[in-house]
């Protein structure tokens, strides 16, 4: 599921105190912690999250990629600011004419973190791993361009020499896939592409089974800038300089420490204690203090995330579109992220974020409160009468039940409709949505990838994602369509079309587009705005 679906269970808080309190005891003055990583050239982050994994193809939570990407990287990786694919293990790569072919050159010398080579071979081996029925990686479905991939991973083909993988030699690797991909540059950035030491993983047993022992300090091994160097579960998580990584030599940073702070005010008491370098999210209500205290250490950093309603199309009311739509077309986009968001967020006219990759939608759902009426109406419910009684479910965090309150508010201020709002923890509210068990729901989607089918493709008839019941034939063609053109201006017309028949039908509403909102010391450089959120801990040093 998307990076921003899932929450574990995060922090112990004292476990926290505890360790900064320790780095702090260590020091001979007493010197903040922030101080003494500005001393040693360490950093120190909130990370919002205790991992529950470390293993790029399980690894399906941002937080838990945050720190991944710290200690793997793939062919490419994108650009933090312009999520433009840059060369990363690959040097560079082409396409075959029917778009079917990908060859990618590894750069000379790669090595993993415990000296060995880093070979095409390793590659391979670590992506057929990662599709092994046995293995049961959440993130096999990323790789499902490649082709045979998806029928190996199900079982229903046994013969990993039948995928489209191939390794002509050491540095060359040749991927074919099922249909054209041609965003796939960005997609094989991603950790789920990420190579593992396939030797480590056979050691223990993991090339075909699902286990994660490799995966402990003691036995670590990997491709990326950083290696591990220590994991206390719920206190934090060291990551120490990769020498053998290739951009040793202008890594600045010796280590980065991940605190694992669940609750975003916490986070904030230890930035001001002088214990973090940069949190992970800083409460909204907390926004309008930060930029009257200090606005130089508030950070508001657009991301490719959009935040919606989903509507539960087999329930009535909501199987008929045109309460959908008037229940949408009755939502005050601009109030919501002026007050309850504090300015800090966008209001969000459409699925897919603006300026996802070379993608912005045309079309739009606008505030129009007569228009909602009329529709509520001729759907045999003016002024919410004959209305079922109707739940409206809400993650509790910091911001989805006061979006719930204000939308609740509206609908009954301006159509007469009355719902009941319920809280539930982020475990519950995944599991009603996918079960169908809900009315309405907030939701949230994270791009893992700057394309705008990693939005829509959510709501095709056969996503394991589609959690609304709605189905659409005609939206389900444009998707295929779209998937097989290859003139990249016919893609995104196709992809414009979709967006508007999804739009109209209305099984999703969109509230407004995302952002992290965080604190950061004034210290830290190289800390570029990164909408995918990823972060490349080398390019960070200290004034």
């Amino acid at each position: 599921m998307s990076r921003a679906h899932i929450l574990r269970p995060l922090l112990n808080f004292t476990l926290t105190a505890l360790a900064l309190g320790a780095l702090l005891a260590g020091c001979g003055k007493r010197e903040t912690p922030v101080e003494a990583g500005l001393r040693t050239n360490t950093l120190l982050v909130g990370n919002g999250a205790e991992p529950g994994s470390l293993d790029p193809h399980f690894a399906s939570i941002l937080t838990d990629q945050i720190i991944v990407n710290a200690l793997f990287e793939g062919l490419t990786l994108l650009d933090e600011p312009t999520t433009v694919p840059q060369p990363a293990s690959a040097e560079s790569w082409s396409t075959s004419a029917d778009g079917l072919t990908w060859t990618f050159k590894l750069r000379a010398h790669l090595r993993w973190s415990n000296g060995e080579p880093l070979t095409a071979g390793d590659f391979i081996a670590t992506w057929k791993r990662a599709l092994h029925p046995k293995v049961a990686a959440e993130n096999a479905w990323y790789l499902y361009a490649i082709k045979n991939a998806e029928a190996y991973n199900s079982g229903k083909l046994t013969d990993a020499s039948a995928l489209g993988l191939a390794a002509p030699d050491d540095r060359t690797v040749v991927i074919t896939l099922e249909r054209p991909t041609p965003y796939l540059p960005a997609l094989v950035s991603l950790p789920a592409w990420f190579p593992v030491n396939p030797r480590l993983l056979e050691k223990f047993h993991a090339l075909e089974a699902r286990e994660e022992t490799w995966t402990r300090p003691e036995h670590f091994v990997g491709n990326g800038a950083f290696t591990l160097k220590e994991w206390n579960p719920n206190a934090r998580i060291v990551v120490a300089k990769n020498s053998q990584h290739r951009e040793a030599a202008t890594t600045q940073l010796n280590e980065v420490i991940f605190f694992p702070i669940e609750k975003p005010d916490d986070e904030e008491r230890t930035f001001r204690a002088g214990q973090l370098h940069v949190t992970f999210n800083l409460p909204v209500t907390k926004i309008s203090s930060w930029r009257e205290r200090d606005a130089a250490q508030l950070r508001i950093d657009p991301t490719l995330q959009s935040n919606f309603l989903r509507f539960n199309t087999t329930k009535p009311p909501f199987n008929d579109a045109r309460v959908r739509r008037a229940l949408s077309l009755a939502i005050d986009r601009d109030a919501l992220a002026k007050t309850v968001l504090q300015a800090s967020r966008a209001p969000a006219t459409a699925l897919t974020p603006p300026n996802t990759g070379s993608y912005t939608a045309r079309a739009a759902v606008i505030s129009n409160i007569e228009a909602a009426k009329k529709l509520l109406a001729e759907a045999g419910f003016a002024n919410g009468q004959n209305l079922p009684a109707i739940e409206f479910q809400a993650r509790n965090d910091e911001i989805m039940p006061r979006i719930a309150e204000a939308l609740q508010a509206m609908w009954q201020r301006d159509l007469g409709v009355r719902v009941s709002i319920i809280q539930v923890d982020q475990k519950v509210w995944v599991q009603n949505q996918q079960s169908l068990s809900y009315d309405i729901s907030t939701a949230a989607w994270t791009a893992d990838f700057p394309d705008a089918v990693n939005f829509l493709s959510l709501f095709a008839s056969d996503s394991s994602y589609n959690w609304t019941g709605w189905k659409n034939a005609a939206f389900d063609q444009l998707l295929n369509q779209a998937a097989e053109a290859r003139d990249p201006a016919a893609r995104n017309e196709l992809l414009q079309k979709s967006e508007a028949l999804l739009l109209e039908e209305a099984p999703i509403s969109p509230l407004h587009y995302g952002a992290q909102t965080y604190l950061i010391d004034p210290a830290v450089q190289g800390w570029d705005p990164a909408p995918l959120v990823f972060r490349r801990f080398q390019k960070v040093s200290f004034k």
